[in-house]
């Protein structure tokens, strides 16, 4: 653990609201007035555009920012390949998709000196990183810092989700900490550093390749519900002035590719635009629900989504079961048995889930590919069913799923990890009889 690193994590400052046209500065006067690239920009900077979208999409669904910096990102060496490690990448050929229920544990304790880069661990995914559409879903495991090291994805962006440790993370555009119930976007291309704020970390890692995570649309709701725009924080100008090698890892359609650069890349001094990173507080989301009877779809608890061509059809959701109410009547009030198109991976933050009585634990997992029925376990069942249906609070844990349009295929690693629960299937058994004609 570094005490600089958490001194500085409890320093920082943000700017406010998802999708908005923000702009810092570092230095006073960095940012060119009325102008994005003047024939010299101010304090001798580089003016340099980086677009997460193309240049023609609707400017609702555009995303680039003005970045201007102390060199320019073209002034590196050649990338070369280096080697990937434990992460995968789509499309998924190594073993076909497994209808059955999986679950697994924990990722074990990783070896000395491993950074969040090293420690990524693929379990798997969908669709095709060249063509981008699909996810992939990886967990890490570190134990250090990256030192001189920086990383950045061109094949989608990152959806980090702590479970254990608090992480600060050093972009290009400034500074962001996130901690175990909190969750940081990391878009597209944008480089960046983890270090640890703890003696360890852990947690889940959704790699979206398609298009750009979005607040969902509320239809009926109305105006105001579920994650409000204003909770989500994005950084500050901060830059590193730094003439040292620095590592620069890039993953390029599936492949980490290397290059040591004589500076830090993390050189930005002002920016402005909408290509942003956040950082998002999961107890601050705004639960809705039934106040009369039955359970609501899923759906009601999706935090960002990102759309695919048909309209209501995400090829990734990003969904949080977060502190609740239940009052419905004459509800069982746990989540229902359904098979479901979509394939839904859960994972566990804290405490316990409110379908699963036992072996589902924080920093474990489970994957219930299209049309495999699922549900409450057997002592989940029978509680609920003999509950007495008073209001009740559900605090006691934080789950998310992430949820997709397509099957998701396991990595050879994860369908014969050490931690793959043998016998889930088992969960269910012993739901008995009842009917009587």
């Amino acid at each position: 653990m570094s005490e600089q690193a958490r001194k500085t994590a409890e320093a920082l400052e943000y700017l406010t609201g998802f999708g908005n046209e923000h702009s810092s500065e570092a230095v006073p006067g960095a940012l060119p007035p009325g102008r994005n690239s003047p024939q010299r920009a101010p304090l001798g900077l580089y003016a340099e555009q980086l677009s997460g979208s193309a240049f023609t999409e609707p400017r609702s669904h555009n995303r680039r920012s003005w970045l201007y910096r102390i060199r320019p990102s073209a002034a590196h060496p050649p990338f070369t390949r280096t080697d990937n490690g434990a992460l995968r990448s789509a499309p998924f050929t190594e073993a076909p998709a497994d209808p059955n229920r999986l679950r697994w544990n924990p990722l074990p304790d990783p070896a000395p000196g491993t950074d969040f880069l090293a420690g990524l661990w693929t379990l798997g995914g969908n669709g095709d990183a060249t063509q981008r559409t699909g996810m992939a879903i990886h967990l890490y495991s570190a134990n250090t810092s990256m030192t001189d090291r920086v990383f950045s994805d061109s094949d989608g962006e990152l959806l980090i989700v702590p479970e254990r440790g608090g992480l600060l993370l050093r972009t290009e555009l400034g500074l962001l900490s996130a901690g175990p119930g909190e969750v940081a976007l990391i878009p597209r291309g944008v480089r960046f550093r983890v270090e640890l704020l703890d003696d360890d970390a852990r947690g889940y890692v959704c790699e979206n390749y398609g298009r750009p995570f979005e607040l969902p649309d509320l239809g009926p709701i109305g105006a105001n519900g579920l994650a409000a725009a204003r909770d989500f924080r994005a950084p500050v100008a901060a830059y590193e002035d730094v003439e040292r090698p620095t590592e620069v890892v890039n993953k390029f359609c599936g492949n980490l590719w290397s290059a040591t650069y004589d500076h830090s890349p993390l050189d930005v001094v002002a920016w402005y635009g909408t290509h942003t990173p956040y950082v998002y507080d999961l107890r601050r989301f705004n639960v809705l629900g039934s106040i009369s009877y039955d359970h609501p779809d899923p759906s009601i608890f999706t935090v960002l989504t990102s759309p695919s061509d048909t309209p209501g059809l995400a090829g990734v959701d990003f969904v949080v079961f977060a502190p609740r109410w239940l009052v419905g009547e004459d509800t069982f009030r746990p989540p229902y048995f359904h098979r479901n198109v979509m394939s839904e991976y859960m994972g566990l933050i804290e405490g316990a889930y409110d379908a699963k009585a036992e072996g589902f634990v924080p920093g474990g997992g489970s994957l219930h590919n299209m049309m495999s029925a699922h549900g409450p376990d057997r002592e989940t069942f029978d509680r609920a069913s003999a509950a007495e249906l008073k209001p009740q609070k559900i605090d006691d844990g934080l789950a998310f799923m992430f949820e997709t349009r397509w099957p998701i295929t396991a990595t050879t690693q994860a369908a014969g990890a050490d931690h793959l629960q043998r016998g889930y299937d088992d969960v269910w058994q012993g739901l008995q009889r009842h009917f009587r004609a």
